[in-house]
């Protein structure tokens, strides 16, 4: 269980962070970036930023070199506002969350279709021989 001061800095920085992205960075590269989370080490020296991107691999590709170049202007306003000693150090990592997200309902939606399709023969199937092939006692008679 992290520290309950490296967790409230860590939701600290990513509104700092979110709030340059919308208003301060005008990079055109720039997509429409949200930012999902930001892990920071224990001793408060890295920070991991981890963000989504609208579009395709055109618009991911450009966003990451935008946040790239721009991390010194983050990173020096993320030390303003907090007040640290030592300001962390950035990294912006796409997250994979969505395309996994994606993925993981493609393979449920499979296994529903494979269910629905057993289900179908399952219905339609008959007995090989009699519904009940064990001898009763009363048979005998």
């Amino acid at each position: 269980m992290a520290n309950p001061r490296v967790l409230k800095l860590a939701d600290q920085i990513k509104e700092i962070v979110a709030t340059m992205i919308e208003r301060r960075i005008k990079d055109p590269r720039l997509g429409f970036v949200t930012v999902t989370d930001v892990r920071l080490t224990g001793d408060t020296r890295e920070a991991t930023v981890f963000y989504t991107v609208l579009g395709g691999e055109v618009e991911r590709t450009g966003t990451a070199i935008a946040l790239q170049s721009a991390t010194g202007l983050i990173r020096s306003q993320v030390g303003k506002q907090l007040g640290l000693r030592f300001t962390p150090s950035l990294a912006f990592v796409l997250d994979a969350v969505p395309e996994e997200a994606r993925h993981i309902e493609d393979l449920l939606a499979a296994a529903r279709n494979g269910d629905a399709e057993v289900a179908e023969q399952a219905a339609k199937a008959a007995y090989a021989g009699d519904a009940d092939p064990y001898k009763h006692p009363d048979d005998d008679q």
